[in-house]
């Protein structure tokens, strides 16, 4: 095992992208993820190692991340590129990800003998009841149509990052993302996150000995950060002081 080695599932996505460099600058060894050639020489140039796997591919997942061995895995997939057009079919992706690729990435990360675990949730799926919302609340339940498949994607996401034992899990639930690549030069409705922000809570999360919930936003009437600030010294204006590509 790499003690310094971390495995960036979904390297080239809009937190990944913003991700990398503050890891490397951080003394971190990064093999990043992408499904793209074209992608994977803008990974390199960041300093990560990239690796061309689409999480899908079981085996191909399995050889991977037993070649990098690495202490600790971030997953930051997602497969939003139809979400302006086709958003339902964009929706169904997505939660197939959370579901079917989280499980094969847990199963990896598991066989190459991984510690820990920290994956990308939402923090605007709560159930209905008083707010602000806390990280114990609970969540809406799934109902039909592709809200339904989120709801069933981030469950399954949420119950396999935090039940795989040997794996420490942490599961950061992120308001809505704006920033450079995310499409939105401010948040899109509440609760919101910059994505450098959101970046910085998986670099903090990862030496941390903190496990569990974290809800990741700006501060406001519908969601209580303090945990992840007071756990992760986290904090919502972080602003990287390298150079972070968009996606």
């Amino acid at each position: 095992m790499n003690d310094n080695t971390i495995f960036l599932a979904g390297a080239s996505g809009a937190i990944g992208m913003r991700l990398v460099p503050l890891l490397v600058e951080a003394g971190y060894s990064v093999v990043g993820t992408t499904r793209s050639p074209e992608k994977a020489a803008r990974l390199a140039a960041l300093g990560a190692e990239p690796v061309v796997v689409d999480v899908f591919d079981a085996p191909a997942l399995q050889r991977a991340l037993g070649t990098a061995r690495p202490r600790i895995v971030i997953h930051q997939l997602t497969d939003l590129a139809l979400l302006a057009g086709d958003r339902a079919t964009a929706l169904q992706r997505n939660a197939r990800i959370r579901i079917e690729g989280t499980r094969n990435l847990v199963e990896a990360a598991i066989a190459a003998g991984v510690e820990k675990l920290i994956a990308q949730s939402i923090a605007w799926v709560y159930a209905p009841g008083p707010e602000p919302h806390s990280e114990e609340d609970a969540l809406q339940a799934p109902a039909e149509g592709p809200a339904g498949a989120t709801m069933r994607g981030v469950i399954a996401l949420e119950q396999q990052t935090l039940g795989s034992p040997p794996l420490v899990g942490i599961v950061l639930r992120y308001g809505r993302l704006y920033g450079p690549g995310t499409g939105n030069d401010a948040p899109a409705g509440s609760p919101g996150v910059h994505v450098d922000a959101a970046a910085a809570a998986a670099l903090l999360a990862a030496p941390s000995s903190a496990h569990g919930i974290f809800n990741i936003a700006e501060p406001s009437e519908h969601l209580a950060t303090e945990r992840a600030r007071r756990e992760l010294g986290w904090d919502a204006s972080f602003r990287p002081r390298v150079n972070c590509p968009a996606a």
